[in-house]
This record gives C-alpha cells, sequence and structure tokens, in this order.
C-alpha cells in the first residue's frame, strides 16, 4: 500500500483572518492565510495520556508515530483499533496489551507544537545505544541539493501560511512523501506512524526536514531506525552527540551550494 497523498488545503487545516500589512510607511488591510492549531487528545485503551497540538491532519498516523517514537508500540500486531472522533478531537487507541502504561510516570500532559520539548516521555537511550544504526547507504552532495530544493517546492502549505514545519521520507533519489505540521516532532511522528502502519522499510531511507535538527528530532529518527537525517537549518549540539553514538548521518544548513555533515560523513560522496 501506498502513503495517502500529501496534505490537502482545506478549511479545517487553514484559517483566513484580516492583518494589517506594513510594508515601510504604508499600511494596508488584507485578508491572511494562517495554519490552524488543534488539541488532539490521545487515549490508549481508553486511558488518556496525551494532548498534542497540531494541524490536525493525518490525526491516527500521527497518534501511532507518537506511540512508536515514545517506545509504547513496537509491531503492528499490537494495535487492535484506531478510531477518530472529530467533534471531541479525540483519537483512540486500542493495543492488545499495554504493560507499558502501567508505569506511574507516564502521566498525562499536553505536548506544546512550538520549538519546546515536544516529547512526552524522555527516555534513556540506553537501548538505542545498544541497536547503533550500521547503514551502508549513501548519497552525493549533488542529491543532498536535489532533495531539498524538491522539499522546498512541495511545501505547499508552509507557501500559503508560513506557519507550518515540513518533514519528507525520501531515497537518495526522490521525495516519496511528506508531512507539515506546526511542530516538527508532529510531522516526523505522521511519517513514522504511517511506515508502521504500511510496512514501509525504512533503513534504507533518508529523512529530510525544514527544522532545526534537535535531540528530540534525533532520538525519533533513531526509533524509526533511518539512517540519514537532512535538514535546511542547523543542529544543537546534543543532537550532534547523539547522532555520533546513535549511528545517524546528520546533514544541516543546506542552503544554496551549502551544507554541513556534522556526523558520520563517511556515507556522503562528494
Amino acid at each position: 500500500m501506498q502513503p495517502s497523498d500529501n496534505h490537502q488545503l482545506t478549511e479545517d487545516v487553514i484559517k483566513y483572518v484580516v492583518a494589517r500589512k506594513t510594508i515601510r510607511e504604508e499600511s494596508v488591510d488584507r485578508v491572511i492565510a494562517v495554519i490552524n492549531e488543534i488539541p488532539l487528545t490521545l487515549f490508549v485503551n481508553g486511558k488518556e495520556i496525551v494532548t498534542l497540538l497540531c494541524s490536525g491532519e493525518h490525526p491516527g498516523a500521527l497518534a501511532v508515530g507518537f506511540l512508536r517514537s515514545e517506545g509504547l508500540i513496537d509491531n503492528r500486531e499490537s494495535i487492535v483499533d484506531i478510531s477518530l472522533d472529530e467533534v471531541k478531537g479525540a483519537v483512540s487507541v486500542t493495543l492488545n496489551k499495554d504493560p507499558l502504561l502501567e508505569k506511574s510516570s507516564l502521566v498525562k500532559r499536553t505536548i506544546t507544537s512550538g520549538c519546546g520539548k515536544g516529547t512526552m516521555f524522555y527516555h534513556a537511550i540506553d537501548s538505542l545505544l545498544n541497536a547503533k544504526i550500521e547503514s551502508s547507504l549513501t548519497v552525493t552532495s549533488d542529491q543532498i541539493f536535489l532533495l531539498m530544493s524538491q522539499l522546498n517546492r512541495e511545501s505547499t502549505l508552509y507557501k500559503y501560511t508560513r506557519g507550518v514545519h515540513n518533514v519528507a521520507l525520501a531515497t537518495p533519489h526522490s521525495i516519496l512523501f511528506s508531512r507539515s505540521d506546526i511542530g516538527r516532532h508532529n510531522a516526523v511522528d505522521m511519517i513514522g506512524g504511517e511506515c508502521f502502519l504500511k510496512n514501509i522499510p525504512l533503513d534504507d531511507k533518508l529523512l529530510l526536514t525544514t527544522g532545526r535538527i534537535t535531540s528530540e528530532v534525533l532520538l525519533k529518527t533513531a526509533r524509526m531506525r533511518t539512517p540519514f537525517l537532512i535538514s535546511r537549518n542547523v543542529a544543537t549540539y546534543h543532537s550532534i552527540t547523539l547522532g555520533q553514538r546513535l549511528g545517524i548521518t546528520l546533514i544541516g544548513d543546506v542552503r544554496g551550494n551549502k551544507f554541513a555533515v556534522y556526523t558520520h560523513p563517511e556515507r556522503v560522496e562528494l
């Protein structure tokens, strides 16, 4: 099964407001497009565990991707049912067992959509370090430039609103599909969730993003077992140290004819 089409420009995702646009000394009232922001509450086996602030797109994939990246599910067979209540803004995921959810540390929280820490359970990384990513996949500098250029061209929702981050799954040759959201971590989880549900392999893929590379996004990438994380923005020091230890090639600041390879440069051919 192929991934669904990229985002649709619907009234649920885009809202229109009147704003006073000012350029130098001139001002004029104009109707502009802005991205929507809604709370999406996630229930697992009837228990409310988190509220994600998001644009509202692909709620099922977002919920599954979040649970997967947090280590709460590890195979598709554990998912019995996924249901969406659009009126209440809730996604209910039924699992055949939930031993991790019995931990007293797992308390209901709201995850911000912005650039603050967007992870509910910041696990110790011991389990990931014990399974360091080993990959023979390589990319060339030309492929990096072409992929980032393609992502920028396809970022329709960003062009309309300037209010989202874009994330794409790609091979070295082309983008397979992309997702957009007000939180870059949500967009990563949408892709991870869809690949998890449709059994799309990730060990031979690249993850592209327009947002800053943080440790949170890096750990989600590691959980997906994707060997490349590439952004037009820069990486934080913590994400770089984790990327080196976890076996992920981090490439940032892809702009014009330049980029920076922070970790595992042996996978990049100039």
